[in-house]
């Protein structure tokens, strides 16, 4: 398929899965709105060498108003947005009596209320034009829970229920809402969880291994390549009766 024409923006997206879902999109022609911190250079970069338009805004996802102003941004930009991948997210592991109450709130805003203002926000220009994809990346922790993350799990619950009621919302027109529920992908998120295994002497490699054992019968990372092409999938006519759903991509994680 092709999405040349369409806008997408991608929040969390200068490196990890986002940037994976934005090289899936790119190769298929959509111009990129990427949105993150640090140097997003060698992010447009390799998206430029795809041959097509990148733009990148540095928004705080935790502040609505940085928010409204990277789809103004992209709006100014390429016209519309097409396409909104809500991917951005923060984790914080403790239990929940000692769970600290600023990285409690900062996780609610970035992980859960920040799909809610990037989608209330473009929804409007989606229905006016009656085509629109709002995908949200979620996590097999928006299904089911793991000690020491309340707030991760709290707010990934959420981001499911959200994408279940703008599903219904939307359900009569172009536009569809959904959920993607990975398990492990070796992100930099995941990678600290590794390291911190490896710091009490385990090997890394057998850290890695077991960190895998423990949930995915599989045993192998999802990737930000395989996120990308059901991404794709979902922007596709194919996926345009797919509304409101939660779709796992978790090596059989919730098999069990």
């Amino acid at each position: 398929m092709t999405l040349k024409g369409k806008t997408a923006v991608i929040t969390g997206s200068t490196s990890g899965i986002g940037l994976g879902i934005a090289h899936v999109l790119a190769r298929s022609g959509a111009s990129i709105v990427l949105n993150g911190f640090g140097d997003p250079s060698p992010a447009i970069a390799s998206l430029e060498q795809l041959g097509v338009q990148v733009r990148h805004h540095p928004a705080d996802l935790a502040d609505a108003a940085q928010i409204e102003a990277l789809l103004a941004f992209a709006e100014q930009a390429f016209g519309a947005v097409d396409i909104l991948v809500n991917n951005a997210g923060i984790q914080h592991v403790a239990p929940v009596e000692h769970f600290p109450v600023d990285s409690w709130d900062k996780i609610i805003a970035l992980n859960l209320s920040a799909v809610f203002h990037g989608t209330r926000l473009v929804l409007p220009g989606m229905r006016a034009r009656n085509w629109g994809r709002i995908i949200n990346i979620a996590s097999v922790h928006g299904i089911v829970g793991s000690t020491g993350k309340s707030a991760y799990v709290a707010a990934k619950h959420g981001v499911i229920g959200l994408t279940k009621v703008v599903g219904l919302e939307t359900a009569m027109s172009g536009v569809t809402c959904n959920a993607l529920c990975p398990g492990w992908v070796l992100t930099p998120l995941v990678q600290q969880q590794i390291d911190a295994r490896a710091a009490t002497g385990i090997d890394p490699q057998q850290a890695q291994r077991d960190l895998l054992a423990e949930k995915q019968p599989s045993q192998a990372f999802v990737t930000p390549e395989h996120l990308g092409e059901l991404v794709l999938f979902l922007c596709s006519e194919a996926g345009s009766q797919v509304r409101g759903a939660a779709w796992n991509v978790d090596g059989g994680w919730l098999a069990q």
